[in-house]
């Protein structure tokens, strides 16, 4: 049974291919010896942010990444789609990745929906 809460509503929308986005980063970053340590904002609302931010000691969450996460992160530049920073990941990495498309999935997937990464379909030039 599907909940009305559940239901995707993609009228008029084609299936989009993962591999063939071309992730862009849409948040602050910075890199450590360790990796790629993002930095979230506790507040997005600009009420919040303009009243609340300036007193805080600390105004964002910092999230280190593991070395997948890391260079995953590093790869997302709006130009190289999810296809090649696998095929990258994996010649980096070797089978220590596997699943490598699942997890990148996963990865995108959870980036995307907290708006850390756009997702773009831009066509290669022919």
């Amino acid at each position: 049974m599907v909940m009305k809460g559940d239901m995707i509503r993609r009228r008029n929308i084609e299936p989009v291919n993962l591999l063939q986005l071309r992730p862009t980063r849409n948040l602050q970053w910075e890199t450590k010896d360790e990796g790629v340590v993002l930095l979230i904002p506790k507040f997005r609302s600009r009420l919040l942010v303009r009243w609340l931010v300036p007193m805080l000691a600390k105004p964002t969450i910092r999230v280190k990444l593991d070395p997948l996460g890391s260079y995953f992160w590093m790869c997302c530049d709006g130009h190289t789609t999810v296809a090649a920073i696998g095929e990258r990941m994996a010649g980096k990495f070797g089978e220590s990745v596997e699943p490598l498309y699942d997890r990148i999935g996963k990865f995108v997937q959870t980036l995307a929906r907290d708006k850390f990464l756009t997702l773009d379909l831009k066509q290669q030039p022919t």
